[in-house]
């Protein structure tokens, strides 16, 4: 059973709280109902999500079994078969794409766009340079429109725009990571990985890491973001955001933890804190105005 609850890769559904961007951003965390439809569309997109990471295990065990953490998963360590797998996630795609349909019909498209991008993602664009990273940010953006859709509130341009910028900077610092970390033997595990190299990724990061606080800064200025929430106190949160990437930055570079970004917001503590702060900061910022 533990096995089986692995397969899933819960550690990984923390990427999912970017369903609760739209929630947060519009000021529906007063209704319970919206509370309570942004927790489902969570759940639904955890299943969604591990019905992903399910198809690309099975599709890429061979190469899992040449990385020295993803070895340990259980299709690559042998202890679950793919065939068991594949049960798995078809019980997990029915699933999810029945409880996505209860929530509303627009979501249940969002979220079998997102299916799609998981598929295509698994069985060919992963081999395509450049391409690879700007799909797996756009499965962030996914999951902010979802978070938006669900509960029938307009999705903001600036919402969409940093969710990619971010998404972005995560996933070329992930590449990076894998490159310093796997050296010679970082093709074996991710052919893609012999199309980068690390001064590319260094200048790639680089744009991304000004786009993203940039962005930031004009989305918070935004006279459209002033009127929408009749504040501009939002600039209070810039200082959080950069510190939030420039940790990000010194993990990558200095203490070369990037390969999961999830395990590094889980196991750094400065990186935990700025987010709570951020987030305190943005809530008493949008329930005093």
């Amino acid at each position: 059973m533990v096995e089986y609850l692995r397969l899933l890769r819960p550690r990984q559904w923390l990427k999912n709280v970017f369903v609760f961007a739209g929630l947060i951003f519009s000021r529906q965390f007063f209704y319970p109902d919206s509370i309570e439809k942004s927790i489902y569309a969570f759940v639904v997109f955890c299943l969604l999500s591990s019905c992903g990471y399910i198809i690309n295990d099975i599709l890429d065990y061979k190469e899992d079994r040449a990385h020295p953490v993803k070895s340990k998963r259980p299709i690559a360590a042998g202890k679950i078969s793919r065939g068991q797998a594949a049960v798995v996630g078809a019980l997990l795609l029915v699933l999810s794409l029945c409880s996505a349909y209860l929530l509303g019909a627009k979501f249940s498209y969002v979220c079998l766009i997102y299916l799609t991008v998981i598929v295509l993602y698994s069985t060919a664009i992963k081999n395509i340079v450049i391409l690879d990273v700007l799909v797996v940010a756009l499965g962030y953006v996914l999951r902010a429109i979802a978070g938006a859709t669900v509960i029938a509130v307009e999705i903001s341009s600036w919402l969409l725009l940093c969710t990619l910028l971010i998404a972005l900077f995560l996933a070329i610092s992930k590449r990076r990571t894998e490159i310093v970390l796997l050296g010679e033997g970082a093709t074996k595990h991710r052919r893609i990985l012999s199309q980068y190299s690390l001064g590319l990724l260094n200048q790639m990061i680089a744009v991304v890491t000004a786009a993203c606080i940039v962005a930031y800064c004009l989305y918070t200025l935004a006279p459209e973001t002033v009127v929408k929430f009749g504040t501009r106190n939002l600039i209070f949160t810039v200082p959080f955001v950069i510190y939030g990437i420039f940790r990000y930055l010194y993990i990558t570079y200095q203490k070369v933890e990037a390969d999961i970004p999830e395990k590094v917001l889980i196991s750094d503590l400065p990186l935990q804190v700025c987010l709570v702060l951020w987030i305190v900061t943005c809530l008493v910022i949008l329930v005093n105005v």
